[in-house]
């Protein structure tokens, strides 16, 4: 293992890019499990009502869906319990999360859901830099 030695700016840089990705970290966690809860909770009317693509989809897709996101969002948060053990299975969530808000914009574009599809973009692109950065320090 070899030491690397930073200046003070660099340092600071570091820091602050760290500072940055766990707060795009914790935003993510936040609305996934928060998206996630209500697709588990919500009676599938409701979830109709407020996203249309839930009736074009069994309700254990929809259940399904809501779950995987749960686990996703905490796994996000996994280098909190153990930074070595944590940091992959950080790579791996970031990856579950992006495939999924692709997947959800390709149907929102196609179906013309505006907002949805909005939302899709900003999620991808909070996810993009942690994956991308937290992919390169797990090497």
């Amino acid at each position: 293992m070899t030491t690397q030695t930073l200046t003070p700016r660099r340092r600071a840089h570091a820091d602050y890019l760290n500072l940055t990705l766990w707060t795009l970290q914790g935003w993510l966690t936040m609305f996934f499990v928060g998206a996630g809860y209500a697709k588990l909770t919500e009676p599938m009317a409701n979830l109709v009502e407020l996203m249309r693509w839930p009736a074009l989809v069994s309700e254990n897709l929809v259940r399904g869906l809501g779950l995987a996101e749960i686990l996703l969002a905490v796994l996000m948060l996994a280098p909190l319990a153990s930074w070595k053990h944590g940091r992959p299975l950080l790579v791996m969530a970031a990856s579950g999360l992006l495939a999924l808000e692709v997947i959800m914009l390709t149907i929102h574009a196609v179906s013309l859901d505006v907002g949805p599809a909005v939302t899709n973009l900003i999620l991808i692109a909070l996810t993009v830099p942690v994956l991308w950065f937290r992919a390169r320090e797990v090497r």
